[in-house]
Formats: structure tokens, sequence, C-alpha cells
């Protein structure tokens, strides 16, 4: 995975073609999602066993509010990819020798270091709603939030440490570094309408994209493959997880309330600098680039406010600039998958890069 802040790398040289297609209808994708939880059933199932398990503590509000984040549901995306990769990448079953259950313990750990940001991030956008929910910092109040997100953090080294890989604990902890990096960065570009796409990108990578690459790329390591499967399977989440993200930003700009998960144009309360934004003030004219200046810039915001960066932004097509930009990383991530042979498992991962960018028709 490359270092934070660094720029996004060219795709690997493939040894099996990916043919990338226009993406399929939403609810096509969707199915195609249900078919990579199929594959990979089993896994998933022993993996949301661990996270239970894993959660429990004598101190009563830790297993109540770790359980009101994972109560508002989510489709387990990263530590899916952890057990696709590994099956991927030919991780055995326990018949074929040890107990079969590395992935499953490391895709509990990836799932709780995303739980853990989550748990901080809402705190830091003092957000109201997770996935269309009372967000657990509106519940159980700020501090509750924060500790037990330090709580989740301190469960997932434990099952780093417990694997016994040095690689595996030099990936996660090196992911989890650059989260922290991403959010920072992220409170050091807001506000802030000189930001660069590339700039802009590299939030994204950290906050975001980092986690995805490292899920992947520990499938790798638990199978036994050489480096140019974790290379391939690091690009392949480091891309999907730029797509994920670019499109979670358009659809602040573009999605109800119901399909968000949360309020609708939260970033723009936030004066989050996200590419919408930053694609329609550059191409504003001196009024509209005026109007981004005093809500974002300034943070000075009326009621009516919203309506108009919405009216903006479609002016200006930010929002379908935006989604074309995560389809060509989708695709980017799809060709880094011609590494690996054919089979439904794979289709099911080439099809995750589609779901990625589709959930904004």
């Amino acid at each position: 995975m490359p270092a934070f802040g660094s720029s996004v790398p060219v795709g690997l040289a493939e040894s099996v073609p990916v043919r990338v297609a226009d993406p399929p209808h939403r609810g096509a994708v969707e199915d195609s999602l249900g078919a990579l939880v199929g594959l990979v059933g089993p896994d998933l199932a022993a993996c949301n066993r661990t996270i239970v398990e894993r959660m429990a503590s004598p101190v009563e509000l830790i297993p109540r509010l770790a359980a009101h984040l994972v109560a508002a549901g989510g489709k387990r995306l990263r530590p899916l990819l952890t057990l696709a990769a590994a099956r991927l990448c030919g991780y055995p079953d326990a018949a074929a020798g040890g107990d079969g259950l590395r992935h499953v313990r490391l895709a509990a750990c990836v799932e709780f270091i995303h739980s853990a940001t989550l748990l901080h991030d809402d705190v830091v956008d003092e957000s109201q709603l997770r996935r269309g929910l009372a967000s657990a910092n509106a519940v159980f109040g700020n501090q509750a939030s924060v500790l037990v997100g330090d709580f989740l953090f301190a469960r997932a080294f434990q099952l780093m440490v417990a694997d016994g890989s040095l690689r595996v604990l030099e990936i996660l902890s090196r992911a989890a570094a650059t989260i922290a990096e991403g959010e920072v960065l992220q409170l050091a570009t807001q506000n802030d309408l000189d930001t660069s796409e590339a700039r802009y990108l590299d939030v994204v990578t950290g906050k975001t994209a980092a986690l995805f690459a490292a899920a992947c790329q520990v499938g790798a390591v638990v199978a036994g493959r050489e480096a140019a499967a974790e290379q391939a399977l690091a690009e392949y989440g480091l891309k999907l997880g730029i797509a994920f993200q670019l499109v979670d930003d358009a659809l602040d700009y573009a999605a109800d309330q119901a399909t968000l998960g949360k309020t609708v144009g939260d970033d723009f309360r936030e004066g989050k600098t996200t590419l919408p934004v930053l694609l329609a003030y550059a191409a504003g004219d001196a009024a509209e680039r005026a109007f981004w200046e005093r809500t974002i810039a300034a943070g000075e915001q009326s009621e009516a406010d919203l309506a108009q960066a919405f009216r903006l932004i479609r002016a200006h097509r930010a929002i379908e600039t935006t989604i074309a930009r995560a389809r060509d990383f989708a695709a980017e991530a799809q060709a880094a998958l011609g590494l690996f042979s054919s089979s439904p498992l794979r289709q099911a991962m080439l099809d995750a890069a589609d779901y990625a960018v589709c959930r904004a028709r």
C-alpha cells in the first residue's frame, strides 16, 4: 500500500485481462454483492460471532454502545473484503491444516478499526444520524463514544497480536495510523476552498481507502501468497476505497436522507471541502464563488444556503463529474484483479467495485 500523502499508484501489470464494462443497474449490482456474501457466507457468520464475542466486557456500557453501532446495520464491506481476498488467494479450510480462522479473526479486527473510527468521526462531526438511526454519540454522549472507540481499537490490536504475524501487524497498524492522519488532514483542509483535487484525494486515501487496502492485503498475507498478490489486492482495495468515498461525498449533495443514512447536507454544514464543492467553486462566476467563500470558507450559513448549494452543484454538473472520477477508480480496482484467475469469487469482487459506484443511482 502506498505511503500516506503519496500520489495514487498506477495499475499493476495484469496477467489476466479484465474487461471493464459500464456499471450495471444498481439493483443488479446489489444482487452481485449478495453473491459475494454467499460465497463467503460461513466465514462471514464466523466473523460476526467473533465480533460479538470480542465486544464483551464487564463494563456494561461498552457492549451496549457497541451493540447500538452494530444494530445500525451496514454491509460489513471491509471485513467481507478480507474474507474474500483470503479465499481468492487460496486460504485453506480448517480441514487442510491449522484452525482455518486467521482470516476470520483479522476480518473482525478490520471491522473493529472501522467501527472505532465511526464512533470518533461522529463525535468530531457532531453527527446525529448513523445509517439512518441515532448515532451513538447522540444516544450515549460524546465521552462514552470516544472511550468505547478506544476500546474497539484496543480489541483490534489484541487480535493483530494474537495472529502472530509481524507482517499483518505492520499492515493493519500502519492503516490505523494513516486513518488518523487522514482525519487530521481533513480537519486541516476544512473550510479551505484552495484545496487541490490532489490534496482532497490525499484525505480520501487516508481516511477511507487505506483501510480498504489493508483489509484486502492481509487476505493475501494469511494465504501465504507472493508480494505481487499482496500488491494487487492492496491496489484493488485502495482504488475501491477511493471510489467508495467519492460516491459518498457526491451523495451528500444528491441523495435523500433515507438513502444517505445521515442528515443530507452534513458535509456542507460542516464546511468540508469535498470534490463536488471544489468543482462547483472552480467553475463558478464571481457571485457563486462569493457564495462558497461565505458559506464554506467563513462558515456563515442561513437556512436557504443548502438549497442554493444544491442548485450550484447541479448547474455545474459537479455530481456527474465526481461519479465519473469514482468510476475511473473503480475500473482501476477491477484491473488490479487481473493477476488472479477467473472464478466466481473474482467476479464477485469485480462486481463489488461496480457496487461502490452504482450506489449513486
